[in-house]
């Protein structure tokens, strides 16, 4: 059977896009098939009156600088997109804001983030200074035995690497410090995984505060939208063909081997190769049919569990961040120092006590028009209550929760609601409706300790077929990025191994 393609690949979500144009690059024919209109899945950006609201990016990580560039940098280098792309550095990593508790901003650099807390805590120096070293050298053995695929890797050589990385992250946290306070300080972070710092292994905290500690936080003028579009760009001129408004209903399977794909307007596309950009959820029970789905799959997506969602707020702001006292473009605002409720609310529909304000206008003055600003807010939502409410309620429980959150952010930042312009509210089944992911799922599964990539089986039983994407990797920018580039050098190899032709 002659193939339309070398490859098809079902979504233009970043590890779909990052996928494409890997192979693209290498001479093959590729198809990327978007049920969207748009590409970028999550890295996409949306217009209300005179505002361009960013969808998903907060505080893009592994960039790095020119130089000291950091795997981000590299891999956009490779795909040929960095110097199309105008990136922006963040000075801090971000703001704490608890009325009445706390009130702490962290530079983004060991010594500054040392430094204050040091200043702010004082009776838990050498606790600082010990978590930190511990950090720090975790970080460095983790990269050494795991990240550069050590052949040689063992406890005696990685002891610490052996010692730590399945720890809890609040065990950790509880064997430096006493104050709460610093606890809640040191780690809002584990909020960009989506589970508290009980179940969060350490070896993820440790990796998201070394990574933002040595390569940076950025953002990208433009939004992650220019970043989406430059991938998109760049794939099309190395050959590739793209169609968006095009879902797939169904991978074909001839003799246990994927055969290409059939288009929700019933085009048969024949592919010598396919990789899904979408859920393993979707793809296994939707796409492929449960009878493609073996017992061991069925058991290991069995012990896996829906990660969050999120409730969203986009404000347009008829003033600039100074003047309603937002001086760092990421400010975690919370009123709770326990951060087991503050995750348990995330299942229900009751008043949040934690939540993620970014403003980008700070660290690009560009990014609203003169005079104006804006601000995302978000918090953590799984997508089951929002489920379980009727059609009739749907609205107004929307709008009551939205003014939830106006009425934390305005702890922090007192008459942010006087200044709104354009308000847009995204609850997690809006990101389940644009996205295409089970209960709108921002970072995949609950990313529980056994469910890191060290024990997942990425390797699809469908010869031809392969995954990438916070699915099979870990959620976020960065790693849904590596993961499209990753997966196509697989492919890559597999095509060269058999000797298909370019």
């Amino acid at each position: 059977m002659a193939s339309d393609y070398d490859v098809v690949v079902i979504g233009a979500g970043n590890a779909g896009l990052t996928s494409a144009l890997t192979l693209a690059e290498k001479g093959r024919k590729v198809l990327l098939l978007e049920r969207h209109n748009v590409p970028g899945g999550c890295a996409t950006s949306f217009v209300r009156g005179r505002f361009e609201f960013e969808v998903a990016l907060h505080q893009l990580s592994g960039m790095g600088t020119d130089d000291k560039p950091g795997p981000l940098r590299e891999i956009l280098r490779e795909l040929g997109v960095l110097d199309k792309l105008e990136f922006v550095q963040m000075d801090d990593l971000y703001r704490i804001i608890m009325p009445g508790v706390a009130d702490v901003k962290l530079g983004a650099s060991r010594e500054e983030i040392i430094s204050t807390l040091k200043e702010n805590f004082p009776r838990e120096k050498e606790g600082i200074e010990k978590f930190f070293d511990l950090v720090y050298e975790f970080c460095m053995q983790m990269i050494g035995g795991v990240y550069m695929h050590d052949p040689d890797i063992s406890r005696e050589k990685y002891p610490l690497y052996f010692r730590y990385a399945l720890r809890k992250s609040k065990e950790v946290l509880d064997s430096h410090f006493n104050d709460p306070v610093l606890k809640a300080v040191i780690s809002p972070y584990w909020s960009y995984m989506g589970i508290p710092p009980s179940h969060l292994s350490f070896s993820d905290l440790a990796i998201l505060l070394f990574a933002y500690i040595e390569f940076k936080p950025f953002h990208i003028k433009g939004g992650s939208q220019a970043l989406s579009n430059a991938l998109l760009d760049t794939f099309l001129q190395n050959g590739g063909t793209a169609r968006f408004n095009t879902p797939v209903d169904k991978i074909l399977v001839e003799d246990g081997r994927a055969r290409g794909v059939v288009t929700g307007y019933g085009e048969e596309i024949i592919s010598d190769y396919v990789i899904s950009n979408a859920s393993t959820i979707s793809t296994y029970y939707e796409l492929l049919g449960p009878e493609y789905v073996p017992e061991e799959v069925k058991k290991e997506l069995g012990r896996s569990t829906i990660g969050p969602s999120a409730f969203t707020l986009f404000m347009g702001l008829d003033c600039e961040p100074k003047d309603l006292g937002i001086e760092e473009a990421t400010n975690f605002i919370g009123t709770s120092l326990d951060m087991e409720r503050t995750y348990a609310l995330s299942k229900t529909l009751e008043k949040p006590e934690m939540g993620l304000l970014s403003c980008y206008d700070v660290s690009d003055p560009d990014f609203s028009p003169k005079g104006s600003s804006q601000a995302v807010f978000v918090v953590l939502q799984y997508a089951e209550a929002w489920c379980n409410i009727g059609p009739s309620e749907y609205y107004d429980t929307k709008y009551r929760y939205a003014g939830f959150m106006l009425d934390l952010a305005g702890k922090a930042f007192p008459g942010i609601r006087d200044h709104l312009e354009e308000v847009e509210a995204a609850t997690p089944l809006t990101h389940q409706r644009y996205l295409g992911h089970p209960g709108g799922a921002i970072y995949g599964f609950d990313q529980y300790a056994k469910d890191l990539n060290l024990f997942m089986n990425k390797k699809c039983p469908i010869d031809g077929l392969f995954f990438a994407g916070s699915w099979v990797d870990s959620g976020g920018f960065q790693p849904t990025l590596t993961s499209g580039r990753q997966v196509a050098k697989v492919v890559i190899k597999d095509m060269e191994s058999k000797g298909v032709p370019r």
